[in-house]
């Protein structure tokens, strides 16, 4: 029977402090709150750093919207009183538009918000 030899304690040490880094650098660095109320969202525009993970907590103050910014794969509902919380680390810079994706009145058109993300 062959047995395996034992890890040095360095090397065990560094395999876990690999794994650690790598589960913390997951987790939002922080979290940003946004409201949508007809025509609008509160605020606007926000400024996110490339390869920073913030979670975005997005609360409707009247009826039911949803936030749309394509090009960082943000589609999600808001409804009111149950607030909905997305993860989103950018992986590119640049500025990018979103806007409400449902219907919510005669100033839907106008309900816009900007991702601002540099490095």
């Amino acid at each position: 029977m062959k047995l395996l030899r034992p890890y040095s304690a360095s090397l065990m040490f560094a395999i876990v402090m690999q794994i650690a880094s790598a589960s913390v650098a997951q987790e939002p660095t922080n979290t940003l709150e946004i409201h949508a109320r007809r025509y609008s969202f509160t605020p606007a525009e926000i400024d996110l750093k490339k390869g920073e993970t913030v979670k975005l907590r997005l609360t409707s103050d009247d009826v039911p919207h949803s936030l749309v910014v394509s090009a960082l794969k943000i589609n999600v509902p808001i409804v009111k009183g149950h607030p909905t919380e997305i993860t989103v680390t950018p992986t590119s810079v640049g500025d990018f538009k979103g806007q409400c994706g449902r219907f919510c009145g005669a100033g839907h058109g106008s309900m816009v918000f900007t991702v601002h993300v540099k490095e």
